[in-house]
C-alpha cells in the first residue's frame, strides 16, 4: 500500500515499486482511507507519508498497526526533522526515508522493510540514536538487576543493527562472518524476549545505545 496526499508522487512511488516486482495492492490520500482498504485488502508493508491530511503521522501508524499487527511501515517523507523521525519511529515505523531519496534507494528501502530490517535515510538513524542516548542520560536510566545481559559482541552487533546496517555490512565492519552475525542478533533476540530485528533497534532506542567507533 502506498499512502501520500499528492497524487502525482503517489503514483510516481507506485510506478517505481511495480517496476521493481511488488505487487501494490491499494493505495490511499490519507490516514483514515488507508484504515478502511488496509480493512479488506490486506498488505504486507504500507509506504507512508508522514504528514497526510485528518488521520497524520504517529496517529496513522498506530491506526494502520492496529488494523493489521503484521504489517511493516515504511515512512517516505520530505520532512528530515528530528522529532518527526523519533515519534514515527515511537509510534511502530520500521524505517524512515527521505523523499529525496533515489528510486533505486526506494525500492532497497522497500525491500530490506520487507524482510524486516529497520532502514533510514544515511544521517537519520545518528540523529535517532543520539537523542534516545540524552535522554536516557538525563533521566538517569540505568540497566536494572532484571534486565538480560548481553556479551560485549552482542552489544555491538546491537548497536549496529540500530543504525539500520544490514547484515553484511556489520560483518564487514566487525570483521566477522555473516553467520556469526546472525548468531549473535538470534542469541540477543532470545535474551530480550524479542521476535525482529525491528523490535531489536526500538530496543536500542529506548535503552540509549547507540553507534560507537569501537
Amino acid at each position: 500500500m502506498v499512502v501520500d496526499d499528492h497524487p502525482i508522487w503517489r503514483d510516481a512511488v507506485v510506478r517505481d515499486l511495480a517496476a521493481a516486482g511488488f505487487d501494490v495492492r491499494a493505495t490511499a490520500g490519507d490516514g483514515e482511507q488507508a484504515v478502511r482498504i488496509l480493512a479488506g485488502v490486506p498488505c504486507d508493508i504500507a509506504v507512508l507519508d508522514l504528514h497526510l491530511p485528518g488521520l497524520s503521522g504517529p496517529a496513522a501508524i498506530k491506526a494502520l498497526l492496529s488494523a493489521c499487527p503484521g504489517l511493516r511501515i515504511l515512512v517516505l517523507s520530505a520532512s528530515g526533522e528530528q522529532q518527526d523521525v523519533l515519534d514515527a519511529v515511537k509510534a511502530g515505523a520500521g524505517g524512515y526515508l527521505l523523499k529525496s531519496a533515489s528510486s533505486a534507494e526506494l525500492v532497497d528501502a522497500a525491500r530490506r522493510t520487507a524482510a524486516g530490517d529497520a532502514v533510514f535515510t544515511p544521517g537519520l538513524a545518528a540523529l535517532v540514536l543520539g537523542e534516545y542516548r540524552r535522554l536516557a542520560e538525563r533521566s538517569g536510566e540505568q540497566e536494572g538487576a532484571d534486565t538480560p545481559r548481553l556479551t560485549e559482541r552482542e552489544t555491538q552487533v546491537l548497536r549496529l543493527v540500530a543504525t539500520g546496517l544490514t547484515y553484511r555490512q556489520i560483518a564487514e565492519r566487525l570483521v566477522l562472518s555473516h553467520r556469526t552475525v546472525q548468531n549473535h542478533v538470534q542469541n540477543t533476540l532470545a535474551k530480550l524476549q524479542l521476535h525482529n530485528r525491528v523490535e531489536l533497534v526500538r530496543y536500542a532506542l529506548d535503552n540509549g545505545l547507540g553507534d560507537e567507533d569501537d
